[in-house]
């Protein structure tokens, strides 16, 4: 049976498995950097070399360029799936994730390239942070077009599902690789093995995503030539409300994700002297125990509503940071569970938040809508979390670091109590 002229798809799986696997993709390129940079850093950016530029692109590279075209790949390529739909958006950033995959995968070392090492690695990089922001304005919007009547809360929880998958993906090959590679192998060749698989793994999504069925009708209707295309910031002049609400939505939802997803093993290491396996070992437990409850809380949001469960995220994160985190000691029962009761809260917001963007803009903005204000915000607050905390610590301070974390889930429970109306049964066309 052809899809409806609505874009009702053929096979919804098919549908959820072509925007889950681009999440992946894209989280397993952005976390193997991460787990690798320690074996390949010194090649690439080696501390004394004679040229200034060196450092100054060590830094560029590592800590901001990737959160700096986030937004802008949200703009872009979610005014390009508004434009020509979503389809061709999330061919278009999953050939954007595989070919700077293979680009961090095949840089060459500062000793055989020179200054055009540390460079190469940085346009790689500039490539992945527009991915990432682009696959998110495609990807979502994609998902959440895709589900039945009433199923909204339950597909939008994918978003994170995959997420979770990539991260964990990351870690496992990293750390198979470490271990069974000398130390010698590792820094020579061993850490580009994943960017490769990365790249390998991309051209199977492209492949999945061949298959899939476009959701917008709008676009549809714009490449017939019987509706006008949007223009760049359509969606900021006519729902400007719309863009602000999701900015409140996740402040407090990045600033969460990021802390209890990636930092949290770090924060109790400064704080605590944790010991550094067995936190590891604790955020595997936690991401997988976090993975589980995503298609749950979707589908408890699709009988509740969304404003429910962001309301218990909200107040869970303005109550608890400040007491969870003074329960952290070096012992391992200390860290995981403060891990596991954040998760809980923490689920409440991640499984909806593709819907609830989604449902706030009409289909004709609604990629570019939900991704730029969210990609923005995710870029301010999100990658600021793991420095600020780390500050903290530094300026002997780190106690502060939770009521930061409270002080914004203030400013957004005040959103989802006083701003944000009841979407799940807002019709999305």
């Amino acid at each position: 049976m052809a899809p409806s002229p609505l874009g009702i798809p053929k096979s919804r799986a098919r549908q959820l498995m072509a925007a889950s696997i681009g999440n992946v993709v894209e989280w397993y390129d952005w976390y193997a950097y991460t787990f690798l940079a320690t074996y390949f850093s010194a090649q690439i950016f080696p501390e004394s070399t004679g040229n200034s530029l060196v450092p100054l692109l060590s830094s560029f590279a590592v800590f901001a360029v990737g959160f700096f075209m986030r937004p802008l790949g949200g703009l872009l390529v979610g005014a390009f799936a508004d434009r020509y739909g979503r389809k061709a958006a999330m061919t278009f950033t999953i050939v954007l994730m595989g070919v700077g995959s293979l680009i961090v995968g095949l840089t060459p070392t500062y000793e055989a390239a020179g200054l055009l090492a540390p460079v190469i690695l940085t346009l790689a990089r500039l490539v992945q942070g527009l991915s990432v922001g682009g696959e998110f304005a495609a990807a979502t919007t994609f998902l959440v077009e895709s589900a039945p009547e009433g199923r909204r809360g339950l597909f939008s929880s994918f978003q994170y599902v995959s997420t979770t998958i990539g991260q964990l993906l990351a870690s496992g090959l990293a750390a198979v690789l470490a271990t069974s590679l000398a130390e010698a192998d590792m820094d020579s060749y061993g850490w580009r093995i994943p960017f490769v698989v990365g790249a390998v793994l991309s051209l199977v999504g492209l492949w999945i995503r061949k298959g899939a069925d476009e959701t917008s009708a709008v676009a549809e209707e714009i490449q017939r030539g019987e509706a006008e295309r949007p223009k760049m910031f359509e969606f900021l002049k006519h729902h400007p409300r719309s863009a602000a609400t999701i900015v409140g939505i996740t402040i407090a939802g990045t600033v969460a994700y990021y802390t209890w997803t990636s930092f949290l093993p770090t924060y109790a290491q400064i704080t605590v002297d944790f010991d550094e396996a067995d936190s590891l070992q604790i955020g595997t437990i936690s991401l997988v125990f976090f993975m589980i409850l995503q298609p749950l809380l979707g589908m408890l949001s699709d009988r509740v509503g969304r404003r429910p469960m962001l309301i218990t995220f909200g107040v869970g994160f303005l109550v608890l940071p400040v007491p969870l985190l003074g329960l952290l000691t070096d012992a391992y029962a200390s860290l995981l569970v403060v891990q596991l009761v954040g998760m809980v809260f923490l689920g409440c917001f991640t499984s909806i938040s593709a819907a609830v963007n989604s449902e706030l803009f009409p289909t004709r903005v609604r990629a570019a809508g939900a991704g730029f204000p969210y990609s923005l915000t995710v870029a301010l607050f999100g990658g600021t979390a793991p420095l600020i905390g780390t500050a903290l610590q530094e300026a002997d301070n780190p106690g502060l670091f939770p009521w930061y974390m409270s002080a914004l889930a203030l400013i957004s429970t005040l959103v989802y109590v006083f701003v944000l109306k009841e979407t799940k049964g807002r019709p999305l066309s």
